[in-house]
């Protein structure tokens, strides 16, 4: 009798009990199996297949059943997400009742299937090439009578697969692994011929946090006008403990008469002054023991940078005074503003 595969020799034992030692076999197996994908890929072939995608001239449809549906899903809302027009996935049953309007010539229909021999792609093909769309398949079986599906196509991508991890190397877990590397791997590539921008990318995600990452500004999430604690630094201290405390920032902005920008003082500052002077305090004003040179952002620099400035050496702190070109205060940004903004 055989070894056993290392999927097997997970499975021989109690089902309710998973060994590290056996799993790393199985992550082992997996590894090979991933390396004789990248080995045997022909660059070329894969080259061509980025190239089709980038020159298309209309829609990129995505299709496939089972997993490799899955696939195709996930590619669809990749490429759409970067901003290629009319990307999107085609149930092929879907397609065969209606769904094939949205095709028209000139449109990509890209195929993914892991044997090549699917039946609902292979009855899809005659009617979407009779709507004039370029067909594009990825199998990962031989060629010719066994991957119909590839010499159905006007063009084909074999990705090599060893076996499937699966213990009676069935189950599509190393086949998917593959597919999914494989288009991920093409998207990345497809990025950089078409010089997509960290703008271009957020714009289209504004509602996670990639996406205001790369879009929200300082002035998106300031606070600014009645909602700044300003003081000036002839006031005295114990006169501005409301204005300290009011304003939910934790610290007063010190400025002139014209707003620009003197120093910072927190109640970090205020504890540390009544520790080292008493009662002395009452007669101290905010201009003689604030921090003249506190950090300080502008209104158009991203928000995570504010964030990334907070954190930095020597010390974290909680805010950040806004000024302009001229030192002058135009609001003020606080971690707690951003991560209520999502940052």
């Amino acid at each position: 009798m055989g070894a056993l595969s290392p999927a097997r020799q997970l499975l021989r034992g109690s089902a309710a009990k998973i060994d590290a030692g056996d799993l790393g076999l199985l992550f082992q197996a997996q590894r090979r199996h991933m390396e004789h994908f990248f080995e045997h890929l022909d660059l070329s072939q894969a080259a061509g297949f980025a190239q089709v995608l980038l020159d298309a001239p209309g829609a990129i449809f995505f299709s496939g059943v089972g997993k490799s549906g899955i696939v195709a899903q996930k590619l669809a809302h990749t490429m759409a997400s970067l901003g290629f027009s009319r990307a999107g996935f085609l149930h092929p049953v879907d397609a065969l009742h209606g769904d094939l309007g949205a095709v028209f010539p000139g449109d990509l229909l890209v195929l993914f299937s892991k044997s090549g021999a699917s039946e609902e792609l292979l009855s899809l093909v005659p009617f979407a090439r009779a709507k004039g769309a370029r067909l594009l398949s990825v199998t990962s079986a031989t060629g010719g009578s066994d991957n119909p599906l590839a010499t159905r196509c006007d063009v084909n991508v074999h990705l090599p697969l060893q076996r499937e991890l699966c213990p009676f190397g069935l189950a599509p877990v190393t086949s998917a692994a593959i597919q999914m590397v494989f288009g991920d791997t093409i998207v990345a590539a497809l990025m950089a011929a078409r010089g997509i921008t960290r703008e271009q990318y957020g714009s289209n995600h504004p509602a996670g946090k990639i996406g205001k990452s790369l879009i929200f500004t300082v002035k998106d999430v300031m606070k600014k006008k009645e909602e700044l604690p300003l003081c000036q630094d002839g006031d005295m201290i114990m006169d501005q403990l409301a204005e300290l405390t009011s304003k939910g920032c934790g610290c007063l902005l010190v400025v002139d008469d014209r707003l620009h920008l003197i120093g910072t003082f927190t109640d970090g500052d205020l504890r540390r002054t009544l520790k080292a002077h008493g009662a002395a305090i009452f007669n101290l004003t905010v201009g003689e023991m604030c921090n003249r040179n506190p950090r300080t952002i502008n209104p158009d620099a991203m928000a995570v940078e504010a964030m990334q400035m907070m954190e930095s050496p020597p010390s974290a702190v909680q805010f950040l005074p806004v000024v302009d070109d001229q030192n002058t205060v135009v609001g003020i940004i606080t971690l707690h503003g951003l991560v209520s903004a999502g940052l």
